[in-house]
């Protein structure tokens, strides 16, 4: 009995694994702009975490580096918006930088970037045998661009994006608890950056 409690979990876990789709699993209606200057309006795969893109178009397919490509845009059919990305030096170490792609979420005098990666997560499982199950999540990282074109890595967590905001954390904090927004939301977290770059 014991065996085929956890013979169900474990095959109700994989079949989930394998049921599910994240934005970089389809194609998407975009254009590329090449470091040429040439534009391609075609359909577009991403990559982030192997920082590559595919391009479709009749039958053809391309696939471009942060190199090669300097921006691209898609038609997410997923969230039902339009997305952007650039392809920007960055050094996580403050050594050497690799030219990577980054999603542009709000620019101005704060700009936030995000990448983003599929990983295995670990939760409890229903089973009260078999303990817990994995399954793959979607995870957004975030980043800010400063003046001086150096990228940061941002900890996501409220209190240091408030502070971050010197004299006007006030207004963000009663914007953030009226429209009932939160940082792990990622269009959330750029809707309050937004609101912040739009105040004097």
């Amino acid at each position: 009995m014991l065996r085929a409690i956890v013979f169900i979990g474990f095959f109700l876990s994989l079949t989930s694994v394998q049921a599910q789709k994240f934005p970089s699993d389809f194609w998407h209606e975009g254009r590329i702009v090449l470091e040429t200057g040439d534009t391609l309006h075609c359909n577009i795969k991403y990559d982030l975490q192997n920082d590559i893109i595919q391009s479709e178009l009749n039958g053809r397919l391309e696939s471009f580096t942060p190199r090669k490509a300097v921006f691209f845009e898609i038609f997410d059919k997923t969230s039902k918006r339009y997305r952007s990305f650039y392809s920007l030096p960055y050094s996580a170490t403050g050594q050497y930088r690799a030219t990577i792609f980054f999603e542009l979420l709000a620019e101005g005098k704060m700009t936030l970037l995000s990448r983003e990666s599929i990983e295995f997560r670990n939760y409890p499982s229903s089973f009260y045998y078999y303990g817990s199950t994995s399954r793959m999540v979607l995870v957004n990282k975030y980043f800010l661009l400063k003046e001086n074109g150096d990228i940061q890595a941002f900890t996501g967590k409220r209190n240091d994006l408030l502070e971050l905001m010197g004299r006007q954390q006030d207004a963000v904090q009663k914007y953030i608890k009226a429209n009932k927004l939160s940082l792990e939301n990622k269009y959330q977290f750029a809707d309050i950056v937004k609101y912040y770059n739009s105040l004097q």
